[in-house]
C-alpha cells in the first residue's frame, strides 16, 4: 500500500500559491484493508475514505470506462493492480496529474510539469472527450490562471464533444456549480471566451452567446458589441471582490440587448424588460440560488432607471426604490449599486470615474426607513390601499426634504 498526493495541491505548490486542501490517491490496497487501518468510508460512486486523524480524503486508485453519454455515464474499476499511472491518465489536465510520493518525488507520467512551465492547459489523454464537465472545469481554470492558454489540440477535442452533444448532456446542476465557481476567479472573462472558442456557450447560456454579435451605441460603449460589454462588466466586478450574486447579476444584465430589433439598432430601447425576462427563464434553467435569481432579475429589470436616477423624479425615485423593497429588504440596496457601478464601470475610460447614483439612492433609501411607518399607518384609514397611499406619500415627502437639504 502507497500514498500519493495528488491534484490541486501538487499542482499549486509547483506553483508556489497556498495550498487549502489536499487529495491522496492510495495504490495497493483494499476497501477493507481501509477500513483496517482506521480510514472511514464516504465514497458514493467509488471508494473513498477520510484519514482517521486528518480527515483528508484518500481515494483508492481507480480507471474509468464510458458507458453511456453524460458525467455520469461511467463504469469504476478499482483494485489492487491498478497503478497510479493508471489512475492519473484518468485525469483532466496535464496540470492536474503530477503525484507526490511520501518521500517528495514528483511522478509526472504526462508532462503536467512541462505545461506548468509553459502556461498550457492541456488534458491528459483522448478520454477527455469523455466527460462534459471538463469543458467546464477548464475554463474555469482559464478564468483562475490567467496567464496560461489552452493548447489547440485541446480546444479541437472541446469543439468535437461539443458537435457530438456530449455538452448537451451535462445536468443544471454541474453547469451552475462551475460557472458560479468561475464567476469568483480572478478574471471571469476568461472562463466564456474559453466556453464560446468550442461552442460550449452557445449550448450552456445561448441568450448570453448571442450578445457578441449585438452592436451598441458607439458613444455610450466604445469597447463594442454588447458581449465584450458584459465580459468588461464581469470582470470590474471580479476586480473590486464583489459577492456571487453581484457578479452573476452583472453577467446577466443585459441579455434583452440580444432581442433588440435590427431596425433599432445600435440602440436598445427598453431593453430592460426583455433582460428581466431572460434572466429569470436562465436563472431557473440553470436552477441558481433564489438570492442569486432575485438579483439578476432586479439589476437587469431596474439598472437603466438606476443609470438615470439623478434626472429622475423623487416620485420615480421613490417608486425605484419601493420596486428594489429597501424598507423590508435594505441589504439588497447595496448589491443593486455595486452590479450597476460594475455596468458603469466596467467600460474604456470609466474605471475610475464617479459613479453619481450611488450615493443619491443610498440617501433616498435611509430617508425612507426613518419613516416610522406604524404611526403613518395608525393615521391612515383602515383599509389596505389608505395605508398604502399615506406610507407612500411619507416616503415621498421625506426624500424630498432629504434631497433639498443635501444641496
Amino acid at each position: 500500500m502507497k500514498t500519493y498526493c495528488v491534484g490541486g495541491a501538487v499542482r499549486d505548490e509547483l506553483l508556489g500559491l497556498p495550498v487549502a486542501d489536499h487529495d491522496w490517491v492510495v495504490v495497493g490496497a483494499t476497501p477493507e484493508e481501509m477500513v483496517a487501518r482506521g480510514f472511514r468510508p464516504v465514497g458514493k460512486d467509488f471508494p473513498v475514505f477520510l484519514h482517521p486523524e486528518t480527515q483528508e480524503e484518500h481515494a483508492l486508485a481507480r480507471t474509468e470506462r464510458k458507458t453511456a453519454r453524460g458525467y455520469r455515464g461511467f463504469q469504476v474499476q478499482y483494485a489492487p493492480n491498478v497503478t497510479l499511472e493508471d489512475d492519473l491518465r484518468r485525469r483532466d489536465l496535464t496540470i492536474n496529474a503530477i503525484a507526490r510520493a511520501e518521500d517528495g518525488t514528483l511522478i509526472d507520467p504526462y508532462g503536467g510539469q512541462r505545461d506548468l512551465a509553459g502556461r498550457c492547459l492541456r488534458h491528459v489523454s483522448e478520454s477527455f472527450v469523455e466527460d462534459p464537465v471538463r469543458i467546464l472545469r477548464l475554463a474555469r481554470f482559464a478564468a483562475r490562471f490567467t496567464d496560461f492558454s489552452v493548447a489547440p489540440e485541446t480546444v479541437a477535442l472541446m469543439r468535437l464533444m461539443v458537435e457530438e452533444g456530449e455538452v448537451d448532456a451535462l445536468v443544471p446542476e454541474r453547469v451552475w456549480q462551475e460557472v458560479s465557481r468561475g464567476l469568483m476567479e480572478r478574471q471571469p472573462s476568461r472562463m466564456f471566451a474559453v466556453l464560446r472558442s468550442c461552442g460550449a456557450l452557445e449550448r450552456i447560456i445561448p441568450e448570453l452567446a448571442l450578445l457578441w454579435s449585438v452592436p451598441q451605441d458607439p458613444v455610450k460603449h466604445p469597447e463594442g458589441d454588447a458581449g465584450t460589454h458584459v465580459m468588461g462588466v464581469i470582470d470590474y466586478a471580479a476586480a473590486r471582490g464583489f459577492a456571487l450574486p453581484v457578479r452573476y447579476a452583472a453577467l446577466l444584465h443585459d441579455l434583452g440587448k440580444g432581442t433588440t430589433p435590427a431596425a433599432a439598432l445600435p440602440h436598445h430601447p427598453d431593453h430592460e424588460t426583455s433582460s428581466a425576462n431572460l434572466a429569470g427563464e436562465v436563472s431557473r434553467r440553470l436552477r441558481a440560488p433564489i438570492e442569486c435569481q432575485d438579483l439578476a432579475v432586479l439589476v437587469a429589470r431596474e439598472h437603466g432607471q438606476i443609470h438615470r436616477a439623478a434626472s429622475l423624479t423623487v416620485e420615480q425615485l421613490v417608486a425605484l426604490l419601493e420596486r428594489i423593497d429597501v424598507m423590508r429588504r435594505p441589504g439588497r440596496l447595496a448589491g443593486i449599486i455595486e452590479a450597476a457601478e460594475a455596468d458603469f464601470r466596467g467600460r474604456p475610460g470609466h474605471e475610475h470615474r464617479p459613479f453619481a447614483p450611488a450615493a443619491l439612492l443610498r440617501r433616498a433609501a435611509a430617508a425612507i426607513r426613518a419613516i416610522d411607518a406604524g404611526a403613518i399607518a395608525g393615521r391612515a384609514g383602515p383599509d389596505a390601499q389608505s395605508i398604502k397611499d399615506a406610507l407612500h406619500a411619507a416616503r415621498v415627502a421625506a426624500v424630498a426634504a432629504t434631497l433639498s437639504f443635501g444641496d
